[in-house]
């Protein structure tokens, strides 16, 4: 019976968002007192339950989401990203320009959310073409590719980060093992999955797409720029601070060296949110004070920042208050109890009911937090890594993006392509990540 009141929820708010046009963060709240009451939940538990759900996540997430936002605005803002692109098209030349693109997307997506990146890097693909006469879908494959890859496996972004909190996972083990799992994946889903996709739909390729939506782009001389070497680093700061000190936590567990201060403030300084902060302060002067920008333009930059991201924190505290209610309506134990003595991975089953959820509801943040509320009961029982049961929740919640997802209609519309070939590489892609990423964690699973 639990599992039947959570799929009539999940219907319910289907018919919300799709049919009604319904904000998705009031739809979240609506079904989350609509399942908690048919859930028998007592009534002065109901409110509670959902506040503790939408305030606990955003608890952990919001401090390291607001600093992300303001880190990749900056980049942005500042020319780095763009600086990041051109330099990396150069080095690589006209034969390789795929991995140019892979390897400027993929830093760039570390820094900036999956929508801001494809904003911004879109234009910068649109001219590459023009300039070098070859498929914008030959470039925007691998692109999206990458973005898509950062955007479900490494902090900070949303999803791995929320989900590392809920399950009380390493972040910095998250970070790690995400970037060991998505450099092969970027790899299959973007330059070699292009030949396939120029098998299937080759009419495709031959779009010219539109960007006009996208209005005016703020295009930088190069000169102009920050260097590229200090644009990458400030990109990357967040994930070398992070990454040293899992590696180092790493090594104290195999070698057994003793604890003492030093240690303590690498893992200070790598814990996410003091990482988000330095990194922050750095990219104010290396992407604004260090090139004499006023510091009222850099803190406008961030302002900026926060206001576009406020929907989404609203979204991901809806999510929140739907997973905290299965936990306590009882249905993430009844799944736990439906799967003892079973010899299924957590891991597998992270991703599968991911998975579901995600092909139902269209957003990977809500299919993610979902899966938490349903899987966490088991993780108590099960000897597994917490960090790579992140990182399948992850590869599920990308699967398969279609109609009810608004990365869908963003690709379909900037290159042009109708609904076939919209799902034979968009669709196709997303569908290639999750499942590749989900091979890749099972490979790493008999390591870590």
């Amino acid at each position: 019976m639990p599992l039947v009141i959570v799929a009539i929820g999940i219907i319910t708010l289907l018919i919300l968002i799709m049919g009604l046009r319904l904000n998705t963060f009031i739809s979240l709240i609506i079904v989350s007192f609509g399942v908690a009451i048919a859930l028998g939940m007592k009534l002065d538990d109901v409110v509670t339950t959902i506040e503790t759900g939408l305030g606990g996540t955003l608890g952990h997430l919001a401090l390291i989401f607001g600093l992300g936002a303001m880190l990749g605005k900056l980049i942005a803002d500042s020319g780095g990203a763009q600086r990041i692109a051109m330099t990396l098209v150069d080095k690589f030349g006209e034969k390789n320009i795929q991995w140019a693109v892979v390897a400027a997307s993929f830093i760039i997506g570390v820094a900036l959310f999956f929508e801001v990146g494809l904003v911004l890097l879109i234009p910068i693909v649109f001219a590459i073409s023009k300039q070098l006469k070859v498929s914008i879908l030959y470039l925007g494959i691998p692109m999206a590719a990458a973005l898509s890859v950062t955007h479900g496996f490494l902090p900070p972004h949303p999803g791995p980060t929320v989900i590392a909190g809920e399950y009380g996972a390493n972040l910095g083990e998250v970070l790690l093992y995400g970037i060991i799992i998505a450099i092969p994946t970027v790899i299959i889903a973007g330059p070699l999955f292009t030949k396939i996709a120029k098998k299937l739909v080759p009419a495709s390729f031959e779009k010219t797409g539109n960007i006009a939506s996208l209005g005016e782009q703020k295009v930088f001389k190069l000169e102009e720029t920050p260097g590229f070497g200090i644009s990458v680093f400030t990109a990357m700061l967040p994930v070398i601070l992070m990454s040293i000190a899992t590696v180092i936590t790493l090594l104290q567990k195999t070698i057994g060296f003793e604890d003492n201060k030093a240690l303590a403030i690498i893992r200070f300084i790598g814990n996410a949110s003091p990482a988000m902060v330095i990194s922050l302060l750095v990219a104010i002067y290396t992407m604004g004070l260090a090139r004499k920008i006023p510091i009222k333009e850099v803190m406008d930059s961030c302002t900026t920042a926060i206001s576009h991201i406020g929907m989404m924190l609203l979204i991901i505290g809806g999510g929140g208050a739907f997973k905290q209610v299965l936990i306590n309506g009882g249905v993430g134990d009844y799944v736990a109890e439906l799967f003892k003595g079973t010899s299924m991975s957590p891991i597998i089953l992270a991703w599968l009911i991911a998975a579901i959820l995600r092909i139902s509801l269209g957003s990977a943040t809500v299919a993610a937090l979902t899966t938490s509320g349903l899987v966490i009961p088991m993780l108590g029982t099960a000897d597994v890594n917490l960090a790579l049961v992140v990182l399948a929740t992850g590869a599920g919640s990308l699967i398969a993006s279609h109609v009810n997802d608004a990365g869908f209609w963003m690709f379909k519309e900037y290159f042009g392509l109708s609904m076939k070939e919209t799902f034979s590489t968009w669709t196709l892609l997303e569908t290639i990540i999750s499942v590749c990423g989900l091979g890749f964690i099972l490979l790493l699973s008999l390591f870590v």
